[in-house]
């Protein structure tokens, strides 16, 4: 009898997979990559055209000898790895391994781990796709040449276990990017000025904002100017002007892409990336279904297609026609993802199969994979459905010169927000006066509501908007998310503090040195340009070792002259006159993994350590003491006083020992200019004027 070998990725798809197919298949697992670049040494032979060097990961030896005893018994073997560049580099690392040349090999690969598709690709077998292989192999390459470079020079100037790498040293310096914006921001002030009218024959009031003129929308800067033009209306009359009313319709979202999923799952259900693709995966692999056995419910996890397939399609279709009625169901056709390289034979990440409700598998998931599936099914569902219709209206009311505003929306048709809300839509107002308020409906001024506001900095990078703006850059693809992020808060490059990234200490020193010395390396453009030459490399239009060789000697070069000119980065071990209480010498600043802590120079003999308070050079508003700088337990640095805990002053920006000239309040260092740490009190100043 035949006798065929499937080689998946995962031992969890294994129990999955071999469901599907007859007795004689065997299933087995790789467990991951079998090869990759030896970890003592580059891999990579500069001298001749940039050769790679491959050898057996440790610990997969045992692995490889069991899948080679089933090699020899097997008439056909098929390698059914993940359907993206990485999967498609492990089926020819294998055949490499597995010493396959000469065999009946075939690669297969399936969107879905469903017994339809597992059959179907089995029946649409195909060989390996050489340039799937070379755009991982030129990816691997480049992080590794960046990483074996540039790493051990952060080490040695650094004197600690430092990394640099093609993505994430961009990821950390879009952090630093922002964190610069947000230390030099100067808050402005605006007010917001509401009328509150009673409309003849209504009960209830109506709430108007202020607009401005009839010709211009104005912001109102001071309480003088809003006062100025509350006492210029105390005896206008209120008339209505315009009463406008409209439809407008809200779109369905589009299926999840890895980025969107995890944007969505970070915001909605507080996952972080990493989480998320953990817990996705494990719904793609399989997970046991009461009464159905193991089954995958989602489709593969790692895609940047929004494409939906014919059959997926239909079964919506039908699903929604008979749950929410026909006029719910979505009849044009949504368009393909234009522009960006689209691995287009992938799928949006969607249910495998529609009539499996999240309520129907509740009971046979766990909690977190309940809350994922439920998100997945609920956007896919959605994106098959009608618009929502909104009746609008929209009211000028006007006073003297000035303009008020009202704006409301009624829901006239739930469309697919019946099933699916998305996490930062704003509620929708509605306000029930507005279908009775015509020009002849009389007001009567009650009173004026005014606040005072101050425009806000930019947002603190969340790890969802992050995702973001590495996907709108075009920096790094969907698998790369995740490790990135994880990796930039291993390395203590970056806190995570209720979901904000700080940039740390450690991360600062990192990102300036590699600015100094690798600009190109840091910089969003070339990083995106560099995406989209690994992209031509899928595409079979550019050879692999050109990307390499072409960036390689612009890298040695620079790496040179870092050597050379990186030497005044070096942090030596500092003197300080704080004494050792154990053996009496004088402690050091030593620069470790969580920042610089004073150590005893006396080591090994004598191991006593201490936290390190920097002195920031100026005197406590509080107490007049000295301001240290300090550290969250995440290690995000904040300034504080010396004498805490008997005094609690704390800033995240530096103060200045300069007084307020307008309030007599401490005033903070923001950017090149000194600004009071009083809101409301808004005094600015230039540094150089202090100086």
């Amino acid at each position: 009898m035949a006798r065929y070998l499937v080689i998946v990725e995962s031992p969890a798809k294994v129990k999955t997979i071999k469901k599907f197919l007859g007795s004689s298949y065997v299933v087995m697992a790789s467990q991951g990559h079998v090869r990759d670049f030896p970890k003592s040494q580059l891999g990579i032979d500069v001298e001749h055209d940039f050769e790679p060097k491959y050898i057996t990961i440790r610990g997969k030896g045992e692995i490889l000898a069991e899948l080679r005893k089933e090699v020899k018994k097997a008439d056909k073997i098929y390698l059914a790895t993940d359907p993206d560049r990485e999967g498609e580099a492990i089926s020819w690392h294998l055949t490499k391994a597995l010493k396959l040349e000469g065999k009946k090999v075939y690669r297969i690969s399936f969107n879905e781990i469903t017994k339809k598709a597992v059959k179907e690709s089995i029946k649409n077998a195909r060989e390996i796709d050489m340039n799937l292989v070379d755009a991982q192999q030129a990816r691997r390459a480049l992080d590794r040449v960046i990483g074996y470079k540039i790493s051990p020079l952060l080490w040695k100037k650094v004197k600690r276990g430092l990394s640099a790498g093609r993505v994430q040293s961009v990821a950390l310096r879009i952090i630093a990017d922002r964190e610069e914006e947000i230390d030099a921001f100067i808050p402005e002030e605006y007010w917001s000025l509401d009328v509150l009218l009673k409309v003849k024959g209504e009960r209830k009031p109506l709430t108007a904002k202020f607009y401005g003129t009839e010709k211009e929308k104005m912001t109102i800067r001071s309480e003088e100017e809003k006062n100025q033009i509350i006492s210029e209306l105390e005896n206008e009359t209120f008339q209505v002007a315009e009463v406008k009313k409209g439809e407008r319709s809200q779109k369905a979202p589009v299926p999840f892409t890895t980025s969107t999923l995890q944007q969505e799952a970070s915001k909605v259900l507080n996952f972080a990336t990493q989480k998320t693709m953990r817990i996705a995966q494990q719904l793609y692999e399989g997970v046991d279904i009461k009464g159905q056995g193991t089954i995958g419910i989602i489709t593969y996890l790692r895609t940047d297609s929004t494409r939906i397939s014919d059959e997926a399609m239909e079964a919506a279709k039908m699903y929604i026609e008979e749950v929410y009625g026909p006029e719910f169901v979505e009849d044009t056709e949504k368009k393909k993802d234009g522009g960006k390289n689209v691995q287009d034979a992938h799928e949006a990440i969607r249910p495998t199969d529609i009539a499996r409700t999240p309520a129907m598998v509740k009971e046979s998931l766990t909690r977190d994979q309940f809350r994922l599936y439920q998100l997945i099914w609920k956007r896919f569902t959605a994106s098959r459905m009608k618009p929502a219709k909104y009746e609008t209206t929209s009211v000028k009311i006007d006073a003297g010169k000035y303009r008020f505003t009202v704006a409301a929306s009624k829901i006239l048709f739930e469309g697919f927000r019946q099933v699916y809300v998305q996490a930062d839509e704003e509620k929708t107002q509605s306000n029930v006066l507005l279908n009775g308020l015509t020009k002849e409906s009389e007001l009567t001024k009650e009173s004026f509501d005014s606040r005072q506001h101050f425009t806000q900095p930019p947002a603190h990078y969340t790890e969802a908007s992050l995702v973001k703006a590495l996907e709108e850059l075009g920096i790094g693809r969907p698998s790369t998310y995740a490790p990135t992020i994880s990796t930039i808060i291993a390395r203590r490059y970056v806190a995570k503090e209720n979901k904000n990234l700080y940039l740390t200490e450690l991360g600062e020193v990192v990102n300036n040195m590699m600015r100094k010395s690798f600009e190109s390396i840091v910089d969003v453009n070339f990083t995106a340009n560099m995406e989209g030459l690994l992209d031509k490399v899928a595409e079979g239009k550019v050879q692999w070792k050109t990307v390499i060789s072409n960036f390689y000697p612009d890298l040695e070069e620079a790496v040179e002259v870092a050597e050379k000119e990186l030497e005044e980065v070096k942090i030596e071990d500092e003197v300080t006159d704080v004494i050792c209480e154990e053996c009496g010498r004088n402690m050091v600043v030593k620069y470790g993994p969580h920042g610089k802590f004073l150590a005893c120079p006396g080591f090994p003999e004598c191991r006593n350590t201490k936290p390190y308070l920097e002195k920031a050079g100026v005197s406590c508003p509080k107490c007049g003491k000295e301001i240290v700088i300090r550290k969250t337990k995440k290690g995000r640095r904040y300034y504080g006083c010396e004498d805490n805990p008997e005094c609690d002053f704390m800033s995240w920006q530096k103060p200045s020992d300069k007084k307020c000239p307008k309030c007599g309040g401490y005033m903070l260092e923001k950017g090149n200019k000194i600004v009071c740490a009083d809101e409301t009190c808004g005094y600015v100043e230039n540094k150089n004027k202090e100086k």
